[in-house]
């Protein structure tokens, strides 16, 4: 049996936990845009993985960061490929780039870096082909699905703290020239390396993970690393922070991040009580007034078309007040969602909930790093999830 969906109705730690529960196997193929990636499973295991289109998931790529093999070596196992059709792991071993243990290890690095990518997709379709596997030389790592889903959101927890450290994208880095901490006492990687050599004190932060062969997320926790160790600095040049349609810029992110939370916690309300619970039907309408509306009861793919709306309302308010009163009030109709399913669900799915909604916000909020610090957006947010609070009041 097949079936298809999207990230809109479906979210990713949902489907992982849906085959895994349901003891399945078959090949889920998932497609945004160009980028194509497919886990196989078998018996609620996943047991292998493949990328098409997406650079940073290639073994090949997979290795070269890691420093286990050169550009040069590169080279050679894709000419190889290209010209004996053969695949890139048979490719290394012949050559004598690694051994077969060796490539078992990294086959299993790909796949669970391939999976690990797909946690930040907030968008695509995918389809799920019941019984179809690839060859069985494929399949050479055996997974199991909840350890991947903890160790995706320690990964974006861990994002977020980095976020947080991190200055502003157009803030120029420089190597410390007197640093406080001992040289000797920071030992780095070979991706951490990689990124020092790209911090000549005259590229922004932004221009560092541009140029960064390492992806986004291994480049920042890198810097988080450096800055920390005080052998990096910011040297305080940068450009005007922000441009004249700053309002602008910061109430499309309200938009993005609120309507994400507001949208997982409706979902998860309606799975586990019933899209019809006059209950769950009740409490979510005393939320969809006035400017509120826009974000409690929109859907991702509506957002260009509601975003023109809500700023024309929001230009209705005085401007030296409009985003705070607008962040106050999305913040306090958070608290009451969270505390309307802690009081209908019980406290578990209520952590759930607040997991899920992190992992929702995080991209977005990096995205536009420097008004989120300037209202502090994520942190406020953040604190809201960990907090628990029984009150059922809405507005």
């Amino acid at each position: 049996m097949s079936f298809t969906g999207n990230f809109k109705t479906v979210a990713f730690p949902d489907l992982l936990q849906l085959f895994a529960t349901g003891d399945t196997t078959g090949t889920v193929v998932f497609v945004r845009g160009k980028a194509q990636k497919e886990i196989y499973f078998k018996e609620g295991k996943i047991v292998g993985a493949a990328s098409k289109e997406v650079e940073e998931d290639f073994l090949g790529n997979i290795l070269l960061r890691s420093g286990r093999i050169s550009k040069y070596d590169l080279q050679r196992v894709i000419h190889l490929h290209r010209t004996d059709g053969k695949k890139i792991g048979q490719a290394l071993v012949q050559l004598r780039l690694i051994s077969r243990e060796e490539l078992k290890f990294y086959l299993k690095q790909q796949v669970e870096e391939i999976i690990y990518n797909l946690f930040g997709w907030s968008e695509g379709e995918f389809v799920f082909k019941e019984g179809e596997l690839p060859d069985r030389s494929e399949r050479l790592v055996e997974l199991d699905i909840m350890n991947i889903i903890m160790e995706s959101t320690r990964r974006l927890d861990e994002w977020a703290h980095i976020q947080k450290v991190l200055p502003d994208d157009k803030e120029i880095l420089r190597p410390k020239r007197e640093p406080n901490a001992d040289k000797e006492d920071v030992i780095l990687t070979q991706e951490e390396f990689r990124v020092v050599t790209l911090i000549d004190g005259h590229r922004s932060l932004r221009e560092v993970i541009e140029v960064s062969p390492v992806g986004e997320f291994v480049t920042s926790r890198a810097l988080y690393k450096l800055i920390s160790a005080d052998l990096v600095e910011v040297t305080g040049a940068t450009a005007p922070a922000y441009d004249a349609h700053e309002d602008e810029s910061l109430f499309w992110l309200l938009l993005r991040v609120y309507t994400a939370a507001f949208a997982t916690i409706r979902k998860t309300l309606q799975r586990k009580l019933g899209p019809a619970n006059r209950k769950v039907l009740a409490s979510l309408a005393e939320f969809k007034k006035g400017i509120w509306s826009y974000f409690t009861d929109s859907d991702h793919a509506d957002l260009p078309v509601i975003f023109e709306k809500l700023k024309k309302k929001i230009e209705e308010l005085p401007q030296e007040v409009r985003a705070l009163k607008v962040i106050a009030g999305l913040n306090q109709i958070l608290e009451q969602q969270l505390a309307i399913v802690h009081s209908c669900l019980g406290i578990e799915i209520r952590k759930q909930v607040a997991g899920e909604i992190r992992k929702e916000v995080v991209f977005p909020l990096a995205e536009r790093r420097e008004i989120d610090k300037k209202y502090s957006i994520g942190a406020e947010l953040y604190r809201i999830l960990k907090e628990v609070k029984v009150t059922t009041a809405v507005l």
